[in-house]
């Protein structure tokens, strides 16, 4: 087996699997808890959330053209405390992180598909769980290519839901006072939207021409997912009432069916879509993470090989596949997901350091920021961090 990945990555795909892991099926349900809380104002929060993410995709675009390497944050750490201990636990994190994300979402995505077709859940997760790992397996190509596809589904059922809301009549208009505790509060619910853009790093050595297309790809993923969520929450708003939005467990369904009268029920397919993208990117990436944790260290070397043939880390891919699956039968749909977002969080902090780090020794890279965005970066994280504890 070789040990190097296939570099066959461009910039459109690697940004549509960045879109792809951030909208996720997650804007299919924060709609409503955001608007819950920052009532007509929500997009406002969303825009917030997308200011309060771009420091630290932006120490991430710095340190992807610095360390081009699958191990991405793991690598980053390490580099900056100087500690391969502290990086291989960081990775191991990312890893179980991505993990338990993906078998949230893989047990949801096979409720959305049980409501559609019946079988038991079990042989939905069985069934969409190994055609998703070997996906993984086979290429980089065919599982970014598949990934853009769901995308692409993804954001066609969000350009309807626009569409839908635009052309409605308004039930509200804003006004007053601005309630910015509210903005605030649902900035920090609307920001977990934005988590996923890291994992467009593990993706660098599969990438053509990374120091260049590396920053490029997270800050338009960023920006993209950034304006399409304004978007969509407007629209959300304009067709229903923010309390309405709250009380409902499908509330983009609930917006398609209030402003033309029509079946939602679609909404639940594309929602499958979107669980089956995210689960597919979660794969990948903790997969090369893995791969790149094996060049770190002899226990986890048996995963730094990349199949002669398909050129991927599939001993990697098939492990988290199976632990994927594992994890989406035995746990219950609300799995951990404050804890994910908490060990992610922390990493952001621990990244953010890594890079003030390594440009307080005068290196500088490819692509450079200025000090202040890990700083920011630093300050913005570990208050989310602390917002998420005492949430």
């Amino acid at each position: 087996m070789s040990e190097q990945l296939k570099r066959r990555i461009g910039l459109p795909l690697l940004v549509a699997y960045g879109v792809g892991v951030m909208v996720g099926a997650g804007i299919y349900v924060l709609v409503g808890a955001v608007a819950g809380v920052a009532g007509q104002w929500a997009p406002y929060s969303f825009l917030l959330a997308g200011l309060i993410a771009a420091p630290t995709a932006l120490s991430y675009a710095e340190f992807s053209t610095r360390m081009p390497e699958a191990a991405g944050e793991a690598a980053y750490v390490g580099e900056g405390f100087r500690s391969d201990t502290l990086a291989v636990l960081v990775g191991l994190a990312i890893v179980v992180a991505g993990t338990i994300s993906a078998a949230a979402v893989l047990r949801g995505g096979a409720g959305y598909l049980l409501g559609l077709v019946d079988i038991p859940l079990v042989w939905a997760v069985i069934a969409m769980g190994l055609v998703l790992t070997a996906v993984a397996i086979v290429g980089v190509m065919e599982s970014l290519s598949l990934a853009a596809l769901f995308t692409a589904i993804e954001v066609i059922g969000l350009a309807l839901v626009v569409w839908a809301g635009a052309t409605s009549e308004p039930v509200a208009q804003i006004g007053g006072a601005v309630p910015w505790a509210g903005i605030g509060a649902g900035a920090m619910l609307a920001f977990f939207a934005f988590i996923g853009f890291e994992d467009i790093v593990n993706m660098a050595e599969e990438v053509r021409d990374p120091t260049r297309t590396m920053p490029r790809a997270i800050l338009l993923s960023l920006i993209i997912t950034s304006s399409l969520y304004a978007l969509v929450v407007w629209a959300a708003l304009r067709a229903v009432a923010p309390d309405q939005l709250a009380g409902s467990e499908q509330p983009l369904a609930l917006v398609w069916s209030t402003a033309t009268g029509g079946d939602g029920r679609f909404l639940a397919a594309i929602a499958v879509f979107a669980a089956l993208n995210g689960v597919l990117a979660q794969i990948v990436m903790a997969s090369r993470v893995l791969f790149g944790l094996g060049k770190r260290t002899p226990a986890l070397a048996v995963f730094h090989h990349a199949h002669p043939r398909f050129g991927t880390p599939a001993l990697a891919s098939v492990l988290v596949g199976a632990s994927v699956m594992l994890g989406a039968v035995l746990l219950p749909v609300a799995v951990l997901a404050e804890t994910t977002s908490a060990v992610l969080l922390a990493v952001f902090v621990l990244v953010n350091a890594a890079l003030i780090a390594v440009k307080r020794r005068g290196q500088e890279g490819p692509f450079n920021v200025p000090m202040y965005v890990p700083c920011l970066g630093l300050i913005l994280s570990l208050a989310a961090l602390v917002g998420n504890f005492l949430s």
